[in-house]
């Protein structure tokens, strides 16, 4: 017989204070870790333990709880338990309600202190210098490509990649009158308004396309004139008090964006392997033929994938260029460590720009 509502609000309310007693235990423990690593001077956050967790217990469920779910909830229970040893300081491109900060928290959880910045630039400075401990930056689209800056700047600082975020991403068309009508200038940050150009050249076609540094700081400047409309996400809708007029106009609904987690080497060291790992390097070789062909063998032949080839400008005068790689695989992994090795070996440059859990839903 199906139970009643008050039943069944009793029970939830009954399972809702043993969970807290559960969460409260898992804390207590957390703290108990935490004094152990300080006592072995061992760093607070491991993101290859905590994406272990997450995968384990995403495999072990059998409940109607889905696994991003689990990945979500988890997550921020991680997180809250971990901000009880340190908060971590996390910058990311800003003000608030940007996709970057959307990615910061789902990688860390909600319990960090944010560090908004004006532009990619400041991110690495804030990271390098100390004033935050992780950055996080979008490091390619699924439809627009790599994001340049970034990749230049990986290839020049001394922080390294310890974790990786891929975010769906849903841009909106948000501004203060709850209207189409009228709209004078689309702000927007170049990427979204590349990954909405069809959208708004069926429906707004004769609008200003303006660019912004952030999609955040177009909702923000959306809100200071009610002729204007700007492409963001949800988040920056309800940061800057904008109606969303036309939901979800990117023009690939599958959109998504991979973003780096970055840090400096004192904070972190690289992850151990977790399982299900990736490794980012950047190489130059001789100008040669065949030269690019020889840097594939080495994988090849130690069965390593690689998952990822791009190719950007040395800015040297002379037509030489650097090459991005991602490759499946740990450095402590007998095949893997092989097939560096050899490559490297081929370089007339070599840097591992990280070694990192690849991301959980």
């Amino acid at each position: 017989m199906t139970q009643d509502l008050p039943e069944l609000r009793k029970q939830i309310d009954t399972l809702d204070v043993e969970l807290l007693d559960l969460l409260n235990r898992r804390a207590a423990l957390a703290l108990e870790v935490g004094e152990v690593k300080r006592a072995e001077g061992s760093v607070v956050f491991r993101p290859e333990r905590e994406a272990q967790v997450i995968r384990t217990l995403q495999q072990r469920n059998a409940g109607p709880i889905k696994a991003d779910g689990i990945a979500h909830v988890w997550r921020e229970i991680m997180s809250a338990c971990r901000s009880l040893e340190a908060r971590q300081r996390v910058a990311y491109l800003g003000p608030a309600g940007t996709f970057s900060e959307q990615a910061a928290l789902q990688f860390f959880g909600s319990s960090i202190d944010h560090v908004p910045c004006a532009n990619f630039d400041e991110v690495f400075h804030a990271t390098t210098s100390g004033r935050a401990d992780f950055g996080v930056v979008p490091i390619e689209n699924n439809t627009e490509g790599v994001v340049a800056r970034s990749m230049d700047l990986l290839l020049n600082t001394p922080l390294h990649i310890v974790g990786e975020v891929s975010l769906l991403v849903r841009h909106h068309l948000m501004r203060l009158e709850n209207s189409m009508d009228g709209i004078s200038v689309v702000l927007g940050h170049p990427q979204a308004l590349a990954q909405c150009h069809h959208w708004l050249g069926t429906h707004l076609p004769q609008v200003e396309r303006r660019a912004a540094s952030s999609n955040a700081e177009g909702a923000r400047l959306a809100s200071t004139n009610p002729a204007w409309a700007a492409i963001a996400g949800d988040r920056a809708a309800s940061e800057f008090g904008l109606h969303l007029v036309a939901s979800a106009i990117q023009d690939d609904a599958h959109n998504r964006t991979r973003f780096n987690v970055i840090c400096m080497p004192k904070v972190m060291e690289r992850p151990a392997a977790s399982g299900n790992d990736r490794i980012s390097l950047v190489v130059s070789v001789p100008n040669v033929p065949g030269a690019v062909h020889d840097l594939l063998v080495p994988l090849k032949r130690h069965g390593v994938s690689m998952t990822r080839f791009e190719s950007r400008p040395a800015r040297s005068g002379q037509w030489d260029y650097y090459f991005y790689i991602d490759v499946q695989g740990h450095p402590d992994q007998d095949n893997v460590a092989a097939a560096l090795a050899e490559l490297k070996g081929l370089c007339a440059f070599y840097k591992i720009l990280g070694s990192y859990p690849v991301a959980t839903p």
